[in-house]
């Protein structure tokens, strides 16, 4: 199997993890381009999200519960029943899992799209700052699914669509988001024992890729790039990849081939260029 004259090693398997606000059919596009080539792709939700959309906007407390620990354990099991280790994308939140999966040493290469950051010296957005303490005013500390409102998501999430567009990628994929793992990646630099610390000089993980959207609201390009020079205490290959004209809807947005086709290239180029 090749990708535009590309060998890659073998790698038959492809993962897909989907970020906050989001369900994981907002992959479906990917996942029919991906497996037109011959890759088998799995795009599985995270835990307990793979109920009905409806059932999800009602914010059950198995979801609302949710942490990154939670979500990372989860693909960790399924990554390790694949049998050979596969590309594995990650989008928002998704791309912090990536980085989680890969400093636990899986993955052939990982990518992440508009991602959270590890845990480090960077500057929280407004809209994960207001959802965080909107988190934080639970009683008690109760689980709560924080939704944003059509108006929030289309400012924050799809702000180069027009409304009608942005309000039909919310009516199809948007679903409150879990209060705990909003809190965990909100205020992760006030936690000494944060859930989303990564090694970032560790030699021996799989590549790592990290693409930032120019115009994305929520995870500026700022964040992937401070993300990416920390990386650089590794040996390991990491790589840096703006697009200027994208939000943080960069999956689903118009011109979406462009960035799956240069995330697959990229994966099936590096895949187990490990030192």
């Amino acid at each position: 199997m090749t990708v535009d004259g590309v060998d890659p090693a073998g790698i038959d398997t492809i993962v897909l993890i989907h970020g906050m606000w989001m369900i994981a059919a907002s992959w479906d596009r990917w996942i029919q381009r991906y497996r037109a080539r011959g890759y088998r792709v799995l795009a599985p939700g995270w835990p307990g999200m793979d109920a009905r959309i409806a059932e999800l906007r009602r914010g059950p407390p198995e979801i609302a519960g949710l942490g990154v620990t939670e979500i990372a354990d989860h693909y960790d099991r399924l990554v390790r029943q694949l049998g050979g280790a596969p590309v594995i994308i990650g989008h928002s939140v998704g791309g912090l899992i990536v980085q989680l999966l890969l400093d636990r040493g899986l993955g052939a290469a990982g990518v992440t799209i508009d991602g959270a950051p590890a845990k480090g010296p960077v500057s929280l957005t407004v809209p994960m700052l207001r959802s965080g303490f909107l988190a934080l005013r639970n009683p008690a500390g109760q689980p709560k699914a924080v939704p944003l409102t059509p108006r929030q998501f289309h400012r924050a999430f799809t702000n180069t669509l027009s409304r009608p567009e942005a309000a039909a990628v919310y009516e199809q994929y948007h679903v409150p988001g879990p209060a705990r793992t909003i809190r965990q990646v909100s205020f992760a630099n006030l936690d000494p024992h944060a859930v989303t610390q990564v090694d970032f000089g560790r030699d021996g993980r799989a590549p790592l890729l990290l693409i930032a959207g120019g115009k994305d609201h929520i995870f500026p390009a700022t964040v992937a790039r401070s993300s990416f020079k920390r990386y650089r205490r590794s040996q390991a290959v990491t790589a840096y990849k703006e697009f200027p004209e994208r939000s943080h809807y960069t999956i689903g947005e118009p011109g979406w081939e462009q960035v799956a086709d240069y995330v697959l290239r990229w994966a099936m180029e590096n895949a187990y260029r490990k030192i």
